[in-house]
């Protein structure tokens, strides 16, 4: 059997799947991500050739799929927010960066060490990777497509941060990475981690996603007396537009992600009601959609390869301990004191997906350094994303519409 015949069957398959499956499952617990898991696992226990579904192996391969898979979906995340831009009107995503995120780091970073038994540099890695929600996911729990409406704090909260969490997260990550390469020989250059990665990576990301998406807005919608890009059903600007926006920021060593998801949004905010905005986000879902089924597929093919031979009962506990307790408290510490009702702010704090992003950071890191943890490192990050699909997959749909009956009782 033709191995390269077979694996372009499995994935038409899959991509067939994507389109088809969501409306198949509009009304069943199950979820495309625990369906797919679940296919991919099945098919790689089977006796076929197919490709290794081995990040470890293949980690360039892990993290450009991974990384593709993040930055499509941060373009559909950033079109889709109603909410205005400002300080007081996103005081809930303030809170969930500035201080649940560390809080998780810290979590992480400390239950590494004392708990799981590694070292610094691994431990940091093992925190800054769980720490982001998850905008691949977590699309369960965001906010309806560009001019629903609808958009309740909730939802807001949970898409917003899946936004821009990578700006705080990937410091960490490349803090980790020095202290990987400081453990080899390196020397660590602190004055560069927090002028380089945590200053102008951040603060570059930014600007360079405000005006590139200002200047896109523009050309799109701006620039034509009778436009014809932005009156048409044609979808494909919402890859082009991610594609540009990163690769301007890489190329200034700036962060993309972040890019990315600034431009999306600022060509929104600056537009607000233009019916193209659905389009690109529909265009743009599609690829999540369609990547989302390869990852996942491979996902299970590496759980049914092995990779969570590497467990113990150590890295079990943390798993649930993170998924349970950890983002949910740190959540809730976030968003203390702010105007929300007790039952919002615990379905934001439970609700905070990990995911593709929690592989890309992870394979992202492997490949720049060695980590003599690494295969512990995947099978307890494979375990977390995997009781987070389970858990949150099978509940979010069900919380989110009680909340959703609860707010209409109450007008």
């Amino acid at each position: 059997m033709d191995a390269y015949v077979l694996a372009l069957t499995l994935i038409g398959l899959a991509l067939l799947g994507a389109a088809w499956m969501p409306h198949l499952l509009a009304r069943h617990p199950l979820t495309l991500p625990i369906v797919y898991v679940l296919v991919g696992a099945g098919l790689y226990a089977l006796p076929l050739p197919l490709p290794p579904a081995d990040p470890m192996r293949f980690p360039a391969v892990a993290e450009r799929l991974t990384e593709l898979a993040v930055l499509v979906a941060l373009t559909g995340v950033g079109l889709r927010i109603d909410t205005r831009f400002g300080w007081r009107a996103w005081a809930v995503t303030w809170r969930l960066l500035g201080i649940t995120m560390p809080l998780t780091i810290l979590a992480g970073l400390w239950l590494g060490q004392v708990w799981l038994g590694y070292g610094v540099a691994a431990a940091v890695l093992l925190g800054a990777v769980l720490a982001p929600t998850d905008p691949v996911l977590a699309s369960d729990v965001q906010v309806h497509p560009p001019g629903e409406g609808g958009e309740d704090p909730v939802r807001f909260a949970l898409t917003s941060e899946a936004g821009l969490n990578d700006g705080l997260a990937f410091p960490f990550v490349w803090l980790a990475v020095a202290l990987a390469l400081e453990a080899a020989g390196e020397p660590m250059a602190w004055s560069r981690w927090l002028l380089l990665d945590v200053g102008w990576r951040v603060l570059g990301g930014v600007a360079i996603g405000a005006v590139v998406g200002y200047g896109l807005m523009h050309l799109i919608f701006r620039s034509e007396r009778e436009p014809t890009l932005s009156g048409s059903e044609d979808g494909l600007a919402a890859l082009a537009i991610t594609l540009l926006v990163y690769g301007v920021a890489e190329l200034c060593h700036a962060y993309g992600f972040l890019a990315v998801f600034v431009a999306a949004l600022v060509m929104r905010q600056s537009e607000r009601d233009h019916a193209y905005h659905a389009t690109l986000d529909r265009f743009a879902h599609q690829c999540e959609n369609l990547l989302m089924a390869l990852l996942l597929l491979l996902l299970g093919g590496a759980l049914a390869s092995g990779i969570l031979h590497a467990l113990g009962w150590r890295e079990i506990v943390f798993a649930l301990v993170f998924v349970l307790l950890v983002r949910p408290l740190a959540g809730w510490l976030g968003l203390w004191g702010l105007r929300l009702p007790a039952r919002d702010r615990w379905t934001i704090a439970v609700f905070g997906v990990r995911g593709i992003g929690s592989f890309y950071y992870l394979a992202f890191a492997t490949h720049q350094a060695d980590f003599e943890e690494a295969p512990a490192l995947w099978a307890v990050v494979c375990l977390v994303v995997v009781l987070s699909i389970l858990m949150h997959g099978l509940s979010a749909q069900r919380v989110l519409g009680w909340l959703d009956r609860r707010r209409r009782g109450r007008r």
